[in-house]
Order: C-alpha cells, then structure tokens, then sequence
C-alpha cells in the first residue's frame, strides 16, 4: 500500500503514541483537587507549556479543543458574537475563498444565523490572497469589520499565504486576526507573533492522536465561549479535559517543531521527485498551487495535479484499486462530484477541477510509495480518460 494522503491524517509518531499511553491507564479529573486530580493537572499544564514554547506564545493562551473544527468554530463564532455585542456594526467577516469548510461553513452559518455580512477574499492563480484586495476591503470601513481569518497555508494545493503582511494590516486597522494553521504545523515555521489574535492547530495532522486540538489565543483578545459548563480553559471551552491526548498533543508538537528543518528536507526531497515523475509518465498533468517549490512558497508534503479528460473520483478509485491511496481536495455531495472550492477561486475551470488529485506526504513516506504511483498512475489516467468526464453535478 503506498498511502499519500498524510493531509487528511498521518501516523502518529512514537514520542505522542508513548505520551498517550502511558496516560491512558491513569485515574484523575484534572480539575479535582485530590492528588489524582493535581497529577493529571500537571500533566494538562506541562503539556501546555510544551505547545505555548513551540508556537511563540504564552501558555495562558493555548486552549484546548476536540480539534481543528472545534477550534474553528471557537475563532470565528467567538470572535465575532464578542465583536458585535461590543458594536452592533462588527457585522463583516472577511475570509479567504480557499479556506478549509471549517472555516468557510462556520462563516456562512454566523452570515445566514446571525447576520454577519460575509466577505470572501479573492486569490490569485496559485491561490494566495491579494494584499491590496484586503486593504482595500479593510479600508472602506474598518468599524464595520468583526474579524479577518486566512489559513496560514492551503490544505489542497499547499499554497503559502502571507501571514506576516495579513497580520500587519489587522494590526494597522484594529481587526482581529485568525489563522487556521492546521496543515502548516511542524511542517514550516509557526509562530503566535503580533498580530494574530487567534491560531487553530489539530492533532492528528502532525502525529498526534485525532480528537485533540487547540486554539491559540491572545489574553487580551475578547472571545464569547460556544460551549457552555464548568468553565475550563479560562471560561472559553467548558468540558473535561483530555489528559492522555494533550500529552499525545504535546509530544507530537514538540517533536515536530524541533525535527522541523530535517522532516521538511526530507518530504521535499520525496515531493520533488513525486512531481518529476507524474510529469515524465504523464507529460500533459498540471501541477496546481505555487509551481516554485520551497517552503516559503509551498508545503513540502504537498503536490496536487490535474489530469485533462478524468473525473478526479474514478481516478482516485481507480488509483486505490492498485495501492496507492490519495485524495481529490473535492467535495462530493450525495453522490454528485462537485469542483473543489479552492480551484474555482484560483481560476480553474469546472472540469479540470474535477479531474484533480493531491498527494501529500509524511514522515513514514519512502520513494518505494512514489514508485508504485508512478506505476499505477499511466494506466488508470488512460482508463479514466476512456471512461470520460460526467456533465452531472457540473457547474459554469
């Protein structure tokens, strides 16, 4: 089996494996006061300490979460119901059009439930926001802007976006700032620097266990809690919290930030040969995202193609059939395939949309995993190109 859709989960790595289990067995509510209660706490508060030094921030401000939808969900509908019970006129949510659905459903919820005033911001042909778009957005009326959200890069074409200068500007104009860095984690630089008001992280994503997240968030930063109980987490995120996985969390993370130089050598070196040899077996595939290949441009566990004539779903089947296991970066919708989101804000047309695959690596990915695609992918392009390209569920 040659797995390349470590984007959508990857392995957990040793030090996170032995840092949940060696918790799983252990008695304690880590907000009892007896001593089983005080132990898991030090281990909930060690931990967090271990995630704030990896990440440039305090450890007040990482709170813990079920995961990266969950923390999401906090960001943006906390941000913006403190936002606008503080000025009625907070009612604008600016958003890239290529966030992850997490994002992008939790903003168009607050727009239908709440009469938030959405506002997709527009990218380029590799997917990056345009600055001058955004101060242009931001300028028109600042007062009247909840909160700004752009991942810190794009989970489907693996696109870098500017963080640094998105930041900046909701500094200069006094919006808060969210960032979904779920993908980015471990695999480039991450930092809560100045600027950002919130930052989501996932588990499962860098080698940690599924079910555990955080959202990074300033001290100072107004956030009204979704969930509502015993008032943990500074009284943002009620429930008990999960001392086996935030160990997992915590290992993982630490793991990643500091083996960072190396994994990112190693998975790029991997995906420059993956991207190579789909090129030579399959001379007329278009490679989607940033075409320069560095970190400051592009993840590098990522390569996401297009191949003219397929249906992105029979390809993947197809694919799987033989051992290699991937992903479309497309939504499929009670049977219908749909183009993926992201493509169609880059320029993309429908059809080559739906005729798209992403690759992404992980740290237990080997050249032997490229052979085998390498192998597998000729054959099942020629077949899905005889089989066609469905008009059903297109759109213009």
């Amino acid at each position: 089996m040659a797995y390349l859709d470590h984007a959508a989960t990857t392995s957990m790595s040793p030090a996170s494996s032995a840092a949940l289990i060696a918790e799983l067995g252990q008695l304690g509510n880590p907000s009892s006061l007896h001593e089983a209660g005080r132990r898991a706490r030090r281990i909930v508060e060690e931990s967090r300490e271990q995630i704030a030094a990896a990440l440039g921030a305090r450890p007040g401000e990482v709170v813990f979460t079920a995961g990266g939808t969950e923390a999401d969900n906090l960001a943006l509908k906390g941000l913006y119901w403190s936002r606008s019970a503080a000025d009625p006129r907070r009612r604008r949510i600016l958003v890239s059009a290529v966030e992850h659905h997490a994002v992008l459903d939790t903003a168009q919820w607050l727009a239908d439930h709440e009469g938030a005033e959405l506002v997709l911001l527009p990218v380029d042909g590799i997917g990056r926001v345009q600055l001058a778009r955004v101060r242009e957005l931001l300028s028109v009326a600042p007062a009247d802007v909840a909160l700004l959200s752009c991942m810190w890069a794009n989970n489907e074409v693996g696109t870098m976006q500017p963080i640094a200068e998105l930041a900046e500007l909701c500094l200069e104009f006094g919006i808060p700032f969210h960032s979904d860095a779920v993908q980015a984690v471990g695999q480039v630089p991450v930092e809560f620097r100045s600027g950002i008001s919130a930052l989501t992280i996932s588990g499962h994503k860098l080698g940690g266990p599924v079910g555990i997240g955080a959202l990074v968030v300033g001290r100072d930063v107004g956030l009204t809690p979704v969930l509502h109980g015993g008032g943990q987490e500074r009284n943002v995120r009620s429930g008990t919290l999960a001392t086996a996985t935030i160990a997992g969390l915590a290992a993982a993370i630490g793991e990643a930030v500091d083996q960072m130089a190396a994994r990112a050598a190693h998975l790029s070196n991997l995906r420059d040969l993956l991207v190579g040899q789909v090129l030579r077996v399959v001379p007329d595939a278009v490679l989607n995202g940033d075409p320069v290949l560095t970190p400051a441009a592009r993840l590098p566990n990522n390569a996401h193609f297009s191949f003219s004539g397929c249906e992105g779903d029979a390809l993947l089947l197809l694919l799987d059939a033989q051992g290699v296991q991937c992903s479309t970066g497309s939504a499929c919708s009670a049977g219908v395939p749909q183009p993926s989101h992201v493509l169609l804000a880059m320029g993309v047309d429908s059809v080559q949309a739906r005729g798209s695959l992403r690759f992404s690596l992980g740290m237990t990915s080997t050249p032997a995993d490229i052979a085998e695609l390498v192998a597998a992918l000729p054959g099942a392009v020629d077949r899905a190109r005889r089989a066609g390209v469905s008009t059903v569920g297109r759109t213009a």
